[in-house]
């Protein structure tokens, strides 16, 4: 008789009775309800393997999160949960980074090797990646819109594993599993706050089920969600270094809105707008023009020449986002039903919907303002084609007795320019993104001639719905100020504000389709020392990504509001996997799948693994694998976008990149050039080589550990050569010179003239295939559970990760990056920290349940070698982009991020079999975000956290309390 089992592909639950998750050996799954076999070892299938086994220590690394642990965590989303795993490295995503091209959404990578190798499952199957891609490259599924209440556990296997999961299961698979049956009914409802304000979150959410699946031959249930949490802004924590734009006191400079220093040659927004002579002929000998009141003219009565100079016209950013506001509603339907005693057939659908607000900010348009000078246009690519200076506006500057807006001329005899912010547009480049993933799937397990059959199809899609805001017009806007009918100071009507600032819509989609067939069986009863097993699976998935450019974006009346993507791919595979034990207690696995993509061809990944088992204390565990990656839509489709991540000085410009030399233009001296990220078709799969080696020991009852080796080599890498590449140099693309700020060799003094060149419009840099990234290191796994008696039970349990080394070889050159911020140009500039690690510290008694967890990450250096940056002096501004030391020397101890170490606080307590009272403390001991000057992966161009590794310290200490009540 069938023992029915999950889902191949699918990881089995693999809890002890009571003991905590962890890649250490554990007890198999416990017959569900209805069982006929109940009392009998179940069989299941774990991840890494087709093949259902009765012990679910496998060959491989697999760390097991379950629906308990999740709550004993305090965390409220599960992005924040998987951020912690010590296995997350270079190039995670978080919600915190407001300049990301998939900002709103979460991916976890995997041993560091970016979210694209790290492959996410849901439920053992494909899921459809987010429509916006990471870095507009990479294809992940975003983790942030998955509800906690309707899952059943998460599995993370930690080794390459596209001999059976195909494509981007290079670092490994995280598949989380949903619920698929339930009976009664669950309430439960959390609220929480910080300390030092905003963020402040509410959760809800009710499940209920009906039928015994061994009783009735069914089982029907729901689960539904609703989260909200509110923003954090940049201003709530002004008043934490990380965060404060005044550099002065740490050695640097002073980069608050609306203060003239001489980084900005004394001209900047302010509080107030202003026009600005800057060529007055009649200046008192020996006053530089930008000294002399007379070539001032403020338009508001707030501010004034000696007030602006003194720093006294500044203005708050108020707007910026250290945490964006969520709101989810989410649901899960399934219903399992049993067709007889060797089949069942299963459905579910699902519903993850996340509302969020991000505003993309930089230094220049937080908020906006003004151009003094001239426009350049904006850039467009349209099909492949680039089109620079859309709209430029060659001249802003205002005639002697010109209209300047509403109700202002030129009072000046030459012409001014006019310095400000512009009013009434609201935050900057800012986006509200409505997601929705849906998943509907379908399977039919069961058995027939001697077979073990899982057929499966599903049909999954992520569509977001985009309102953007906050963006302009600037040829609109400069008719309106020579027509008079825009006021500087503000107080527009709705109709000029929507020829200058339209607010405008975009609807972007990704589609995956799959449909699998898997069956198993044993081939031999007796082959060696236990049976010979066999499985074989097909797969097919069809994905189509519509990601177009938002019209005022393809039209170039506006700045791009995000990367673009069109195109879809195919995919036909086969796979098998053999499992023997041809003598006792050694167990060896070979797998091979053979993949068709219509994007490029075909690959053939096959793995290789053992376990032997001398005794019941100690084992030793291998693995092998090959595996690949597929070049996205977004590498060799329909696509392109901007990006600009470090500073340099313009090579004509400001070639020694000083703002006072004679003949240098001060703008062009350390600036954010922007790239443009083109497709190549001719790019090949990247492929890889894995290894793992791990000691399995149980030297005594309730302690278990783990130490497992593993080594990734990936050839073929396709990465943008901007970053990548330290001997890469683009090729700039320029406008035509036009009068500007030069200066005149003596102090900050200026004066206008026309440069030998214009100013750099864009770099042109193409994905290519770069040579080679190969990571080592170790993991470890301790879990120890120590029973008291009637006193209680101590569980314990610590998963830690090094990194050996982390080397790209570009172009013959090697750089080793472990223990850098390289590689910067990916996913924000995230820090490649060699250390991370959880431990976690649990005590029940009763109806008692306290639960400690400590999370560490080491610190790294700032440097970044695949960037060509090693000089301790200048990685704020050369790999960060950050003016925080520009044109001083960068103080040493900036040279080194600061470990970081937060503790979290979980309590929950049985009040009566039904109800459940629990209260957590995040970050309890209130830990501050260390600075990491060489990062732009935060809330914005101004504040020096890393928000990937150290957003809990910018959060602060976060309080929640909650209750669960069944029936």
């Amino acid at each position: 008789m069938l023992k029915l089992k999950s889902m191949p592909c699918a990881i089995a639950c693999v809890i002890a009775s009571g003991a905590l998750a962890g890649a250490a050996p554990a007890l198999a799954q416990t017959p569900g309800q209805g069982d006929p076999a109940a009392g009998a070892p179940q069989r299941v299938v774990v991840t890494g393997s087709l093949i259902s086994r009765t012990n679910t220590e496998t060959p491989t690394p697999i760390q097991v999160l379950t629906a308990a642990d999740i709550q004993k965590s305090g965390k409220t989303s599960v992005a924040e949960l998987l951020s912690d795993l010590a296995a997350n490295g270079a190039g995670t995503l978080g919600t915190g980074f407001a300049g990301a091209f998939a900002n709103g959404a979460s991916g976890i990578s995997l041993r560091g090797l970016t979210v694209g190798a790290t492959l996410v499952l849901i439920d053992g199957h494909r899921m459809a990646p987010y429509p916006l891609s990471d870095d507009a490259q990479r294809s992940f599924v975003d983790v942030s819109s998955i509800p906690f209440d309707a899952i059943e556990s998460i599995e993370v296997l930690k080794s390459g594993a596209s001999s059976l999961y195909g494509s981007d299961a290079i670092a490994g698979v995280i598949n989380i599993k949903l619920k698929k049956n339930l009976n009664g009914t669950r309430l439960s409802a959390e609220v929480g706050d910080t300390q030092h304000g905003g963020g402040k979150t509410k959760r809800a959410s009710i499940s209920t089920g009906i039928g015994d699946l061994g009783a009735d031959g069914y089982n029907a249930f729901i689960t539904a969600e609703y989260r909200k949490q509110d923003p954090i802004y940049v201003a709530d924590r002004e008043n934490f270094g990380y965060a404060n734009r005044d550099w002065r006191a740490r050695g640097g400079n002073d980069l608050t809105l609306g203060v003239p220093t001489n980084i900005n040659n004394f001209l900047t927004a302010a509080s107030s707008p202003f026009l600005y002579n800057p060529s007055n002929p009649n200046n008192p000998a020996g006053v530089n023009n930008v000294d002399n009141p007379a070539n001032y003219q403020f338009l508001d009565p707030n501010c004034n020449f000696a007030k602006y100079r003194a720093g006294g016209c500044s203005v708050r950013d108020t707007e910026s986002f250290i945490q964006p506001p969520t709101e989810n509603l989410n649901l899960l339907v399934g219903m399992t039903k049993k067709l007889s005693e060797d089949w069942e057939v299963q459905f579910k659908g699902s519903m993850f919907r996340r509302e969020s607000t991000n505003n993309r900010n930089s230094a220049n348009n937080s908020p906006l303002q003004y151009n003094p000078t001239a426009f350049n246009g904006t850039t467009t690519l349209v099909n492949g084609v680039l089109t620079p200076r859309v709209g430029a506006v060659p001249n802003t500057t205002f005639a002697p007795g010109a209209q300047v807006g509403a109700n202002v001329t030129n009072p000046f005899g030459q012409n001014a320019r006019l310095y400000g912010y512009i009013p009434d547009v609201g935050p900057a480049l800012t986006t509200y993104n409505e997601s929705t993933a849906t998943r509907f799937s379908a399977d039919l397990i069961g058995s027939a001639y001697g077979w073990d059959v899982t057929a499966s199809v599903g049909a999954t899609k992520v569509k977001n719905d985009l309102d953007y805001s906050g963006y302009v017009n600037r040829s609109a806007l400069y008719d309106a100020l020579r027509n008079g009918s825009f006021n500087v100071l503000g107080g527009n009507s709705p109709a000029v504000m929507n020829q200058v600032s339209p607010h405008f819509s975009n609807k972007i989609e990704s589609t995956l389709n799959y449909a699998d067939l898997i069956g198993s069986r044993e081939l031999l009863s007796n082959f060696g020392a236990g049976p010979l097993n066999f499985a074989a699976g097909l797969h097919w998935h069809k994905r189509k990504q519509d990601a177009p450019p938002s019209s005022l974006t393809a039209n170039g009346a506006v700045a791009s509001t995000s990367a673009f993507t069109i195109g879809e791919e195919t995919n036909k595979a086969a796979f098998a996997e053999l499992q023997a034990t041809p003598i006792k207690n050694v167990e060896v696995g070979v797998a091979g799948r053979y993949d068709h993509y219509d994007t490029y061809g075909r690959s053939f990944t096959p793995s290789a693994n053992f376990k032997w088992t001398p005794s019941q204390q100690i084992g030793l565990r291998g693995t092998f694998a090959r595996g690949f990656r597929a070049p996205s839509p977004a590498e060799v489709g329909n696509a392109g976008s901007f990006f600009t991540f470090n500073a340099i000085s313009d090579p004509i410009l400001c070639a020694n990149g000083s703002q006072t030399t004679a003949g240098n233009v001060p703008s062009a001296c350390s600036f954010s050039p922007p790239y443009v990220q083109t497709t190549n078709p001719d790019l090949q799969p990247e492929k890889s080589k894995s290894f793992t080696f791990g000691v399995i020991l149980e030297p005594v009852r309730g302690l278990n550990m783990t130490l497992d080796y593993y080594k990734i080599q990936i050839k073929n890498l396709i990465v943008t050569q901007a970053g990548n590449d330290p001997s890469f140099t683009p090729t700039w693309v320029r406008g035509p010179a036009a009068p500007i700020d030069i200066a005149t060799g003596v102090g900050n003094n200026t004066s206008v003239g026309t440069p030998a060149a214009g100013p750099i419009l864009y770099g042109l840099s193409p994905y290519i295939n770069a040579g080679s990234t190969e990571t080592h290191g170790i993991e470890a796994d301790v879990r120890y559970r120590w029973r008291l008696g009637d006193k209680g039970t101590i569980t314990a349990n610590l998963s830690a990760a090094h990194t050996f080394g982390y080397e790209t070889e570009v172009a013959g050159e090697k750089y080793q990056l472990a223990g850098t911020q390289g590689p910067s140009s990916v996913g924000g500039a995230t820090g490649n920290p060699k250390d991370r690690a959880q431990f976690t510290l649990g005590y029940a008694r009763g109806p008692l349940d306290v639960t400690a967890t400590v999370n560490y990450t080491s610190g790294f250096s700032t440097f970044d070698p695949a960037l060509g940056e090693t000089d301790c002096a200048t990685t704020a501004e050369h790999v960060g982009g950050r003016a925080y030391f520009q044109g001083l020397v960068q103080p040493s101890w900036y040279c080194n991020v600061s470990s970081f170490t937060t503790t979290n606080l979980n309590v929950a307590y049985k009040v009566t079999e039904n109800l459940t009272i629990r209260g957590s403390i995040l970050n309890l001991f209130d830990k501050e975000a260390p600075y990491d000057v060489a990062t732009y992966g935060n809330a914005g161009n101004q504040t020096s956290y890393n928000a990937s590794l150290h957003q809990p310290g910018a959060v602060g200490r976060f309080f929640s309390l909650g209750a669960n009540y069944t029936f």
